[in-house]
């Protein structure tokens, strides 16, 4: 944000003004970095009261470096050499060793700006890069390398492998090649197979866009071009509703006006057309090929990230004199946007990497859930598990023998402590989840893009969204189109015009009847003869602009300010088809082409299109409108035109947008301005209401414009025109210059009129905001509105209840105080952050995962929300009417704001604790086994010997258990309705209780009790039958596991059920052909397992005795701690 909103000098001494200098344009990088000239235009003395907390004015005189050390200073000690070698120093010097060998590699080339000449792209200096684009992160050689360090940069599977590959040494070798080598296979085959099929759709998309035709004018004539071979200085033809392939300078178009509308939703986000102006020196050429026939060239900036900005020149060397053109951004045509209308033809000025485009996406990072991170830290701790009691085992070996090779052994026998199948299970799990997400018939619409961290929906303390984002995409005919823009992620971006403030009345909705028959009255005084273009009839104004000490009737005010509201936009009418409308059928009037059926508005902004669409309803109508241009229609159905001399598109940073237009009639030349109430209060005349009626529409929650106006001679204008000509051909500081000569048009304007529009909040966004709050998840609005409206939408959101003090920071905190700064946020319940830039919005993200360590999720809808939902944690995009570039970025895409409370309270709260669940059975399984071997070890004097052979332990982790377990994926504590009737329960789980060292030490001990309870039953049991010990303790295990996964689950469904009885059948039936794996050691005569001893009864009852000793105690357990301290979500389901 700091280099959004403006810092002002506070004291203008010449010599401190230098030093400031310095300050005002550090605030950052990016656009803002070379903007503080902009800001010494405004007025100083008024912001005294911007002053930076905690510093004096002599604050300002010291030096930059001096603020870089005041919060970090006592946050960092420096660590000594060895202490910062070990604690972290390797990763960084190994990092900064590949970084240098890649820099080496992979050199950056520096940007520089360019002449381009026209059609001739073997003329440039330089080598600029191809115009393909790549979107793959892998190519032939790197992909199964790249997979494979994805993989095995787990601990986990790393583990595994080396497991797996001792097998190879055959005095380590303990089974079958294949009981380890199996499921570390599967897991691979299937990453990679997932990895390419990805990778394959990535390269048919890009092949797809590169291979896109294009025709390419030459001298010989047209020739088809393939996208990916498009030079720098050659001249595409663009047709309509073709993607413009690279950056470009608009030159011709088919249009008569001279102009075209292009699409730019899938560059920023935004649903509306812009409108692009051709190069009139070009546009003028009778013919196409005239275009060879000049010498000209256009010299363009250095690329760079804003797609908002653009200087260059176009100059044309052989004509007498030279003809110099400026050029910007309503010149352009980026690449990634769609010509709306037209033909249009341009000159390429930048491909590849260096298009807008390109340089606005970030690559994004593979996001890794908080569960994944937990569940690798506790297989580290198994590890050390698995270590010591290896070292254990051949230490009272009494280190006999080749002791080394005994413990690898040992460390082999015992590798089931980590189970390889955690990965799978969990990975199975997470892709459950999202298909259950996406069949929610509750949140309709909802796309899971990123498989692998649903958890995290269960996990987020900060959720950070932008003010505008989607609304439903509903199917809806043309002319319900027309009522509606774009839709926001808490506000609709449907605005609705509710107030008209003139000083002395104000109109509200009610009485905007009262309005139409003032405008009525205006006309009608004039035009006694009805309809007809008769161009005398228009109103006499003459005498009111010159004589203003006359007070005006609130009659001629009305309709003053109406006017003013119907030329002062950058709105154009568009008409569709007849084809376009269903089942209309228009009469065959002469003005068809004006009928009100079939206009749409299209606009930059809402707002103006609520405003223009507002006089409409009132009698004053936008017919028509080109550059030079536009018609309006009374209420008689007279049409006014109106010539427009210039255009002031609205900024940011000026906050206002005016236009020069002169009467048709009457040739009255008038300045209409409008802009915010901060920008316009100083620009007009003396008044003594705006700025209380401004705070009286601003607590309803409106947006206010104050509208003024200033009559102009002949004289003026020409004077004004010359001059900003003059600057605006200027390359350096020309938007300095640009600033400083329209701001001298811009005094003593006549305040005409104060709007209110209001933009409705999207259905469900309190009630959602309240449940969101209530789950102690604290809401953060990044926006890039300005400060007031921000606040208004806070407040009528109910972000900030009324009642609550609003404490607002200037920029100096974020930049110099960001530590501390961050810490005050953190407290507060919610944050608003104004006059954000994309890069910014992701900068709060990443600020904030790093100070709170707590999990962010970002919300947003628009192509300028992409970057802070790659940032966060967790994305959710919503498929608005800003297009969909959002959704396609996030990890979650829903369609409407209020489905965020179910998806985190439902969804969110059942993938952690399903999964939470799941990796600890799943590592129960692996350490009661391994229990069980460390008993038969030791009772058969430490020998390194399996007791369960190859079959047995591939089916113990996969056919006899597998479903059962993975049945855990349904499991749920408490029903939807009460997760959302009660969403404090969502407190409990960002404390991450369901999988702590703590659960995880409970499972370690049960898991100790049981295994040791199974193998001791089993040799106390066996008496004589000794060779049956395996059949005995297997069959215990297999029951015992089944049981405990009943003990486990919280609400039964009736997959579960039949889970359980397939996994006890497939072991029964599998009892006939397990024979030989029935043996002790490698020693089997395959006559251990005789049918007839199975079927025995001392069989039968020393099995269920053992299991009814190791699972009896901890149902009771489980029994008494349910009656005693319930959990909380246990007293609500009771």
């Amino acid at each position: 944000m700091a280099d959004q909103i403006p810092l002002y000098p506070v004291r203008s001494a010449a010599a401190a003004g230098h030093k400031r200098a310095a300050y005002y344009s550090a605030a950052g990088p990016g656009p803002g970095a070379d903007r503080r000239g902009r800001y010494q235009l405004e007025d100083e003395s008024a912001h005294l009261d911007e002053m930076p907390l905690m510093m004096s004015e002599e604050g300002f005189e010291n030096d930059e470096s001096d603020y870089h050390t005041l919060p970090r200073a006592r946050i960092e000690r420096r660590k000594s050499g060895l202490e910062w070698f070990v604690c972290g120093g390797w990763k960084f010097l190994c990092s900064s060793c590949c970084d240098w060998l890649i820099n080496i590699c992979h050199r950056k080339k520096e940007l520089k700006a360019r002449t381009v000449w026209l059609g001739c792209p073997e003329k440039s200096e330089e080598k600029h890069p191809r115009n393909s684009i790549k979107n793959q992160k892998y190519n032939v050689f790197t992909f199964i390398p790249g997979v494979l360090y994805e993989q095995f940069k787990f601990f986990l599977n790393l583990y595994f492998l080396v497991v797996s590959c001792s097998q190879f040494v055959p005095a380590l070798k303990i089974g079958y090649l294949y009981t380890y080598w199996a499921p570390l296979g599967f897991v691979l085959a299937v990453t990679i197979a997932r990895e390419a099929i990805d990778e394959f759709r990535r390269f048919q998309r890009d092949k797809e866009v590169n291979s896109q035709l294009y025709s390419k004018l030459t001298v010989r004539g047209k020739v088809q071009v393939k996208s990916s071979d498009i030079q720098v200085g050659d001249l595409i033809i663009v047709e309509k509703n073709q993607r413009i392939p690279s950056d470009m300078v608009f030159l011709r178009t088919s249009e008569k006006a001279g102009s075209c509308f292009i699409r730019t939703d899938q560059l920023d986000g935004e649903t509306d057309w812009k409108l692009k102006v051709a190069v009139s020196c070009t546009q003028r050429l009778p013919a196409l090929g005239d275009l060879f026939s000049i010498r000209a060239y256009v010299y363009a900036q250095k690329p760079q990230l804003d797609i908002h900005s653009f200087e260059g020149t176009f100059t044309r060397e052989d004509s007498d004199p030279p003809i110099h053109e400026s050029l910007s951004i309503e010149n352009t045509l980026w690449a990634s946007t769609i010509v709306a209308s037209g033909t249009v033809i341009g000159v390429v000025i930048y491909t590849g990497k260096e298009t807008r485009s390109v340089m606005n996406t970030s690559n994004p990072k593979n996001k890794i859930g908080l569960l994944d991170l937990e569940l690798n830290q506790l297989t580290k701790a198994l590890f050390l598990a698995l270590v010591v009691l290896s070292v254990v085992m051949v230490t009272l070996q009494g280190f006999a023998g080749p002791w080394y090779r005994n413990l690898f052994r040992f460390l082999l026998l015992f590798s089931y402590i980590i189970p390889i199948s955690l990965r799978v299970n969990l990975d199975m799990g997470k892709a459950a989840y999202g298909w259950m997400i996406m069949k929610d018939e509750n949140i309709p619409g909802t796309v899971v893009r990123t498989s692998t961290i649903p958890e995290e929906l269960g996990r987020l303390v900060y959720l950070l969204t932008d003010k505008t984002g989607g609304a439903p995409l509903l199917p809806r005919s043309a002319s319900t189109q027309r009522e509606e823009q774009h839709a926001g992620t808490l506000t609709q971006n449907e605005m609705t015009f509710r107030r008209l403030h003139l000083g002395t009345v104000s109109y509200g909705a009610d009485t905007m009847d009262e309005i139409q028959t003032h405008v009525l009255s205006s006309y009608a005084q004039v035009h006694p003869q009805t309809g007809g273009n008769n161009p005398s009839s228009t109103p006499p104004r003459r005498a009111q602009s010159s004589t203003p000490k006359v007070r005006k009737s609130v009659s001629s005010r009305v309709h003053e300010a109406v006017k003013a509201i119907a030329l002062c936009h950058n709105v154009t009418p568009v008409y569709e088809s007849q084809a376009g409308i269903t089942g209309e059928t228009e009469s065959a009037e002469a003005d068809q082409d004006f009928s009100d059926e079939n206009r749409t508005y299209q606009a930059s902004s809402p707002d103006e299109v609520a405003l223009v669409r507002w006089t409409e309803s009132v009698g004053l109508t936008l017919v028509s409108r080109d550059l030079t241009s536009m018609q309006l229609k009374t209420p008689g159905g007279q049409v006014l035109t109106y010539c427009i001399l210039q255009v002031f598109p609205f900024t940011s940073e000026s906050k206002r947008m005016g236009i020069i237009v002169r009467d048709e009639s009457t040739a009255e030349i008038t300045f209409y301005m409008k802009g915010a109430d901060v920008a316009m209060s100083s620009i007009v005349q003396y008044n003594d209401w705006l700025e209380e009626e401004c705070g009286n529409m601003a607590r309803e929650g409106l947006r206010t414009l104050v509208v003024a106006k200033k009559a102009l001679t002949e004289e003026q204008y020409q004077d004004f025109e010359s001059r900003y000509s003059q600057a605006k051909l200027s390359i350096h500081d020309r938007v300095l210059k640009v600033a400083a000569v329209v701001e001298s048009l811009e005094r003593e304007l006549e305040l005409l009129c104060l709007t209110g529009v209001e933009d409705q909040l999207q259905a469900d966004v309190r009630p959602t905001l309240e449940m969101l709050r209530n789950a102690g998840i604290k809401i953060w609005m990044l926006t890039g509105d300005k400060l007031e409206t921000a606040t208004c939408i806070a407040k009528s959101s109910h972000l900030v209840s009324r009642t609550q003090d609003i404490h607002i920071f200037r920029p100096v905190c974020l930049k110099y105080y960001e530590h501390e700064l961050v810490e005050l946020a953190c407290q507060c319940p919610a944050v608003v952050c104004c006059r954000c830039s994309p890069t910014q919005k992701a900068h709060m993200v990443t600020l904030l995962r790093q100070h709170t360590g707590r999990r962010t999720c970002a919300v947003g809808d628009g192509g300028n929300d992409v970057s802070m939902i790659q940032a966060a944690d967790c994305g959710i995009g919503i498929e608005g009417k800003e297009g969909k570039q959002a959704s396609l970025a996030a990890d979650f895409s829903i369609t409407q704001f209020r489905h965020v409370g179910r998806l985190l309270m439902v969804h969110g709260r059942n993938s952690y604790k399903r999964s939470a669940a799941l990796g600890q059975f799943v590592m129960h399984r692996g350490l009661i086994i391994s229990t069980m071997q460390a008993v038969f070890s030791s009772v058969f004097y430490f020998a390194s010997v399996p007791l369960y052979q190859g079959f047995l332990m591939v089916g113990y982790a996969t056919i006899y258990t597998m479903f059962p377990v993975f049945s855990l994926v349904l499991d749920q504590d408490v029903k939807p309705e009460m997760a959302i009737l009660y969403p404090e329960l969502y407190k409990d789980l960002t404390k991450g209780r369901s999988l702590s060292f703590k659960t995880f030490l409970i499972w370690v001990l049960i898991s100790i009790y049981q295994g040791g309870i199974l193998m001791f039953g089993a040799l106390v049991l066996f008496e004589a039958e000794f060779v049956h010990v395996v059949a005995i303790s297997f069959t215990a295990l297999v029951l015992t596991e089944l049981l405990m996964v009943a003990l486990t689950i919280r609400t039964w469904h009736w997959l579960m059920v039949v889970a359980e009885f397939l996994s006890l059948g497939c072991y029964v039936a599998s009892l006939a052909f397990l024979n030989e794996y029935f043996g002790i050691g490698r020693v089997s005569f395959g006559a251990f397992l005789d049918v007839a001893f199975i079927t025995t009864v001392p069989f039968l009852w020393k099995v269920s005795a053992i299991t009814v000793v190791s699972c009896l105690p901890l149902y009771v357990l489980k029994y008494l701690k349910r009656k005693l301290s319930p959990p909380s979500y246990s007293k609500l389901s009771s």
